[in-house]
């Protein structure tokens, strides 16, 4: 793994930090191959249950080196997008805790995750216009279906910040916690959703993130299978045999 990215895993919990604080963890090629690697090592590794995102040094990440870009560097993985992650990110769960500036394609990191922790002073934003370009690796895509559409107009048109409290109102951020507690905020949480069925917890999201696009006299269909695939796994009868001995399950993840 390179250095620019750390990776560690404790209790089930993958926690990837940009290690780039001299650049604003700015994401060069480097960084978004290991990030490519971190989250295929995410969602093929049966002992890790989930995947948190965080930066270091006080800031989550900048947004795509520009230094790198006019070298001809390229953070677009193929099959994956920008920084590894934004086209295609993990079957498993994925935190973003943000510290600091969460501005272009950190931005668009973040908001790739499927939650957000944020520190009370971390802003958010998609200032790609300013610099004639466009927030084009889900700024566009993914901010008018998690906020209100006129809102992410003018944070796409104006390149204007927003606060983590803003972000929160917005229904953007999950938690929002004193600055400097972002990462221990998300850890928490992570443990909790850790300690629940991994089969369960992988077909919630997949249910949750592909819905949105599913007609609404077609969605109890196309849940159906996936429904009736987890009431037959192994990790229902350990759940609901746990339940009636009042003891923690033993997951096996089938």
């Amino acid at each position: 793994m390179s250095d620019t990215v750390q990776v560690s895993i404790d209790e089930g919990v993958m926690t990837v930090t940009i290690n780039r604080p001299e650049a604003k963890n700015a994401v060069n090629r480097e960084v978004a191959e290991a990030i490519s690697a971190a989250m295929k090592e995410l969602d093929s590794n049966p002992t890790i249950r989930l995947g948190i995102l965080t930066g270091a040094g006080g800031m989550f990440c900048s947004g795509m080196d520009l230094k790198a870009y006019l070298r001809g560097e390229s953070p677009f993985i193929d099959g994956r997008g920008f920084g590894g992650l934004c086209s295609a990110p993990p079957e498993k769960p994925l935190i973003a805790a943000v510290e600091g500036f969460a501005l272009a394609g950190g931005f668009e990191l973040a908001i790739a995750c499927d939650l957000i922790v944020a520190g009370d002073s971390a802003r958010f934003g998609m200032p790609e216009v300013k610099v004639g370009l466009i927030a084009g690796a889900g700024g566009l895509l993914r901010t008018p279906r998690l906020i209100p559409q006129r809102v992410a107009m003018e944070m796409a048109l104006t390149g204007e910040m927003i606060s983590a409290t803003r972000a929160y109102d917005l229904g953007l951020v999950n938690r929002v916690v004193a600055s400097g507690g972002a990462l221990n905020a998300a850890l928490t949480l992570g443990r909790v959703i850790a300690a629940n069925g991994p089969l369960a917890i992988a077909l919630s999201k997949k249910v949750i993130s592909e819905s949105q696009d599913w007609l609404s006299n077609q969605m109890f269909t196309r849940q159906e299978p996936l429904l009736q695939a987890i009431a037959k796994s192994k990790d229902a009868m350990e759940g609901a045999t746990a339940f009636a001995e009042k003891r923690r399950p033993t997951w096996q993840g089938c």
